[in-house]
This record gives C-alpha cells, sequence and structure tokens, in this order.
C-alpha cells in the first residue's frame, strides 16, 4: 500500500468591519489586528499563527512541486474549501501575512499559487460572516503530495 504524505495546520483568527473579500487574485490572512478597507483580500484578522510559525515538516511537503493544498475557512456555520499548489520557490517566511494566489507569483508572502478561488470568488453568506469582528474564523490547511 503507497501511504501519501500528509500534514496540516489549523490557523485561528478573527473577522474585522473592513473585510470586504473582493480582491479577483488573492486572499490573505495576517496576524494583524487593524484592516482598512483597501485591503480587499484580506479574509480575516488576528491570526494565531502565520509562515513563520509553522510546523517543519508541513513547510517541506508544501514546498515540493508535487504538493496539493486544501484550505478549509469556517466561520460559523458556514465553510468553504480553497484548492490550490505548493512550489519549490516557496520560503514561508513573513512574518504577519499569508498569502494565496490565483497566479503563479511567489514572494515572501506567498502560502500557495493557482488557486482555485482568491477573495472575490467567496460565497457571499462566508464574505457577510467575515465582517462581524467578534466571529472566530477556523482555517485548516492540509498539505499532500499528488502521486
Amino acid at each position: 500500500m503507497n501511504l501519501v504524505p500528509e500534514r496540516k495546520e489549523v490557523i485561528h483568527a478573527y473577522g474585522h468591519k473592513n473585510v470586504l473579500a473582493e480582491n479577483r487574485t488573492t486572499l490573505e490572512i495576517t496576524k494583524e489586528t487593524h484592516l482598512t478597507p483597501r485591503g480587499d483580500c484580506i479574509i480575516a484578522v488576528a491570526a494565531d499563527k502565520t509562515l513563520t510559525d509553522f510546523d517543519q515538516q508541513f513547510k517541506e511537503l508544501l514546498c515540493k512541486d508535487n504538493a496539493r493544498l486544501s484550505i478549509l475557512i469556517e466561520a460559523g456555520d458556514e465553510s468553504e474549501t480553497v484548492n490550490a499548489l505548493g512550489d519549490t520557490h516557496l520560503t514561508l517566511v513573513h512574518p504577519t501575512d499569508i498569502v494565496v494566489r490565483k497566479s503563479g507569483y511567489v514572494c515572501d508572502r506567498t502560502l500557495a499559487i493557482h488557486a482555485d478561488k482568491a477573495a472575490c470568488d467567496l460565497s457571499r453568506r462566508l464574505a457577510e460572516k467575515l465582517t462581524n469582528a467578534q466571529q472566530e474564523v477556523k482555517i485548516t490547511l492540509t498539505v499532500k503530495l499528488s502521486l
């Protein structure tokens, strides 16, 4: 039997009154607590961990060309999954920001690329929950290698 390696990271964050979830190319989670309406890609703030906090084995798996990342976003009774890819060029070193991109662009803020959704693609029911500063948001990251 061929076992496929898998690692998970769970991030706890909060919504914010200025969450717009309108960006067409990215979505972002941040440790920052302040958010202006210009941050239209940010979907959650006050995250309890970021790229630098992730387990080394999780990072090693994600930095492979055949890495597949599933991002489950849960807020109250709403949830949605975003699928994206890892890449050998990921550095996973930004101290505050976690960015998921539809494009293949990689910088120190990038968690994953070639995502099937950006902030604007999230359901409006979920986006509405994310505008509540009291709303707890759970983001479960699961990385696997495709065979």
